[in-house]
Formats: C-alpha cells, sequence, structure tokens
C-alpha cells in the first residue's frame, strides 16, 4: 500500500534522533501508560517506534511490531529484554496471546485502522485489555505550528480520527470499549506547571487535552463455561430475614454455595445461622463470624473463604431480591460484565423502599462516578455487586493503591474495578421494602464519610500525575 511506503520511508534512517519535544511528550506517556498496565502483564505495542513507551514500562515480557527495521533495530538497543518483529500492524502474525496490547499514537498513519484492530484481536484472550492513544483533533493546528517551528519531529500523512471514529473502528472490529480519557495539556514536564495543567487541569478540560486514551477489551468471548457460583451474605441485626435466604436464591452454575458472616447483632441473627445448617443439610453453607468492623470488612473476610467461580454479596435484609441473582450469574458467566453492579434507580420501588434524600444522593453519586470511572453509573450504593473470584484476587493484591479505606465495600470493588480497567455494567433490579429490623446506614455520618471517599478515590483515578 503507499501509505505503509511513505510510512516506512519516513521513519527509515531516524536512528533515535528525537528533538526535545518529543522526548518530553514521550516520557509524559510513558508515565500514564505506567499507571494503567499491571506489572506483571505479557505487553504487546503495534507501531512500537524506537521502543520508548515499552522501555518506560517495568514489564518484563514486552513485544514490540512496527513496519520500519531502522526503528526495530533501534526499539532492540533501547529495551534489550524485549522482542521485536517488523511488520505491518495490518498483516502481523503471531503463535500467542497478550495481556495488554498498545496502539500509542499509531492509528491514525496506518493504511487500515479496522484491519489494525481487527489483527490486533487475533492476539487477545478474553481477558485482555486494548490501550489505544491517539491525539485530540482539536490540537491539528497546534502540532502543526510546533512541527513547521521545528519543535516537534515531521510526522507522515495522517488521518486524525476523532474518539467517535475510533469508537466505531473497535466496535467493526471486534472490540467493547470500557472507558475514555482525555489527558495531557502540557506535552512536557515543567515543576509545578506541567503539574498544575496534567494533573489537576486536564480532567476538568477533556475537550482541550493532547491525548486520548481508550481502553477496550474483546466482544464476545466467553471465559468460563457453568461456573460454580459463592454468595456472600453479610447480616446484622437481620434474624427475621435469614431464614428465606436460601429458599428464595436459585441454584446457579454448576453448584452454589451459601457463606453468612454474622456482624456483631445484638439480636438473634448468629443462632438463625446457625439453624440454617441442620435444616438445609444437602447445600453448601459456611457460616463465619465477623472479627473486625463494618460491611467492607465483613465481605473481605468471607471472601476469602469462598470457593466459587463467581462472587456473590447478597445483603440479608433481601431488599434486593434473591430470585433476581441469575440476572447477575448471566452477565458474568456470558462476558457481558465483569463486575455487575446493582441498580436501585431504574424500576419504581416500593414506597419506603428508599427515604428522598438517600433516592437524590445515590443519584448525585451516580453522576459523579461516571465521570470519575468513565463508564456509566445511575447507582453506586446498591449492596450486591458480583464478580469473578479470579478478578477480586487480583483487586485485593492492588488494594494498597488505594488502602483499605472504605468500611462498606461498594467503592473498595468500584475502585478497585476501574483500576484494572475491568467492565462495570449495571444490573437494573426491583428494590423492596424492609420486612424485618431497620438500616444499619447513618445518612448524614456516612454520606459525609462516602463524600470524602469519591474526593480520595479522584485523586488516584482522575487526577493525576
Amino acid at each position: 500500500m503507499p501509505c505503509l511506503e511513505k510510512a516506512e520511508t519516513h521513519y527509515a534512517g531516524i536512528n533515535g534522533r528525537l528533538n526535545i519535544g518529543s522526548r518530553a511528550y514521550r516520557s509524559v506517556l510513558g508515565h500514564y501508560y505506567r499507571l494503567a498496565i499491571p506489572a506483571n502483564s505479557k505487553v504487546l505495542e503495534v507501531g512500537c517506534g524506537d521502543g520508548s513507551l515499552l522501555r518506560a514500562l517495568p514489564n518484563k515480557e514486552v513485544t514490540g511490531i512496527d513496519i520500519s527495521a531502522d526503528q526495530i533495530a533501534q526499539a532492540a538497543k533501547n529495551v534489550p529484554h524485549g522482542r521485536f518483529l517488523v511488520g505491518a500492524g495490518e498483516a502481523f502474525l503471531l503463535p500467542e496471546t497478550f495481556d495488554v496490547i498498545i496502539i500509542s499514537d499509531t492509528l491514525n498513519f496506518v493504511a487500515d485502522a479496522q484491519r489494525v484492530l481487527e489483527q490486533a484481536l487475533r492476539v487477545s484472550h478474553s481477558r485482555t485489555r486494548l490501550i489505544v492513544n491517539f491525539h485530540n483533533t482539536l490540537w491539528r493546528p497546534i502540532r502543526s505550528i510546533s512541527e513547521g517551528l521545528g519543535l516537534v519531529g515531521s510526522l507522515p500523512p495522517s488521518s486524525w480520527l476523532s474518539s467517535g471514529d475510533v469508537h466505531n473502528l473497535m466496535t467493526l472490529a471486534g472490540w467493547d470499549m470500557i472507558n475514555q480519557n482525555a489527558r495531557i495539556l502540557l506535552p512536557a514536564r515543567i515543576p509545578l506547571v506541567s503539574t498544575v495543567l496534567n494533573r489537576w487541569l486536564a480532567p476538568l478540560l477533556p475537550w482541550l487535552c493532547m491525548t486520548i486514551f481508550q481502553v477496550a477489551r474483546p466482544a464476545g468471548k466467553i471465559a468460563l463455561r457453568h461456573p460454580s457460583v459463592s454468595v456472600l451474605i453479610p447480616a446484622k441485626n437481620e434474624a427475621g430475614n435469614i431464614s428465606a435466604v436460601i429458599p428464595r436464591t436459585p441454584p446457579m452454575g454448576c453448584w452454589t454455595e451459601f457463606i453468612f458472616v454474622e456482624g456483631h447483632s445484638k439480636d438473634q441473627t448468629w443462632e438463625e445461622i446457625q439453624k440454617l445448617v441442620k435444616q438445609y443439610p444437602n447445600y453448601r453453607i459456611k457460616i463465619h463470624k465477623q472479627t473486625g468492623k463494618g460491611k467492607g470488612n465483613a465481605v473481605r473476610e468471607v471472601f476469602a473463604l469462598a470457593e466459587g467461580e463467581i462472587l456473590m454479596i447478597l445483603d440479608a435484609d433481601l431488599t434486593m431480591p434473591p430470585e433476581e441473582l441469575p440476572k447477575f450469574y448471566e452477565a458474568i458467566a456470558n462476558n457481558q460484565a465483569e463486575l455487575a453492579n446493582g441498580s436501585r434507580l431504574v424500576y419504581p420501588m416500593e414506597k419506603h423502599a428508599m427515604q428522598f434524600l438517600n433516592m437524590c444522593a445515590n443519584k448525585v453519586f451516580g453522576l459523579l462516578f461516571s465521570w470519575l470511572l468513565g463508564q456509566p453509573f445511575k447507582d453506586t450504593l446498591c449492596g450486591t455487586k458480583v464478580l469473578l473470584r479470579l478478578d477480586y484476587q487480583k483487586l485485593a493484591a492492588n488494594r494498597n493503591y488505594f488502602g483499605d479505606f472504605d468500611p462498606f465495600g461498594d467503592f473498595d470493588l468500584l475502585f478497585g474495578a476501574s483500576k484494572l480497567n475491568l467492565k462495570i455494567v449495571d444490573i437494573p433490579i426491583r428494590y423492596q421494602e424492609r420486612t424485618y429490623g431497620t438500616t444499619n446506614i447513618h445518612r448524614w455520618r456516612h454520606g459525609w464519610l462516602l463524600l470524602k471517599m469519591l474526593i480520595f478515590a479522584a485523586k488516584r483515578i482522575k487526577f493525576i500525575g
């Protein structure tokens, strides 16, 4: 193809001679990729150039492909532990799959962007993450002026795809986009100035940012067949609800186990839980007395006991009907979601199921989370959340990024899933009134705590630099 020949000719003989502007931009870009890619991932970069981006990553298993033999030779010198191959993004063949595939500032220069994305899909598995970044079209005149002044290197003819164009191409190529973020107002590291612009202002002015990042996963690839299920039931002062949990929960997967954790109740909750073991001798039932405090701690304690491939949290107040759990199961088992999040704000709810101010707060948090995580949410505080045990283990291993700051457990899962670039999907449910007891939530005290947690997480997810 003529455009491939032009690109190959353009990059031939560059041999690493980058000007100060290009070096500064690649340094900033590498910073964001280090934050996005787990250090133990097997990484492929399509259009790797001289390997600058792969050199910025701590990953040991890295592979780069580029159309320019000169660039590949330079990449091999820059990243001695990497593997580098000459080839076009539209036609490369590899007999393996990768955990993360990077296409950085490349789609605008290829002959067939859809074909490149299709080729990337061929070397993906069901848990692969594709990370693409490209320049905002608003920066096209700025780029032309900078190139004319010699501040940045020249580029071959480019397409200047919009974010909508790239999203559409991903869909056509078989990718499911997870989130989009705009980064970098100043493509250089200047003490204080770059921090103010890139960390604090860029998330508030996404339409002005230079670089757009999109993260996607393969669509339609199913990882598990008939996975087993662990239903985790945290219970505090729920004696009147315990007896209904098992008869109302449909069987799911190849087997279903129930794990009850009792959290320092003042009623007969523990005694009611113990009765279930005798009442249902043919069921898989585990019971546990919480040693710490708070629902978040209770959930984490029993997650360690779970053996099912899918983990489900079901609040013992049963305001989320257990009969609806199969919806969550199907979403995870069919790989439609990687974290299924209950949403109480879609269907009409019973009159006293949720107070008006609580509903308003839930809607506000939903809007804030949609902006913060780059994925749509209506209800972040529903107690029912479902994910694979393998994903939870990765989330738990990565928990020190945020710290153990969430006494409820909801934000811990949502923030952790976002950091791992998991696909989060709302599952609408019909929220019901309590039939026994009172809520353990204190509206004002816990609402203020939730807001502080949101601000803290924003510094670790959105305002990064």
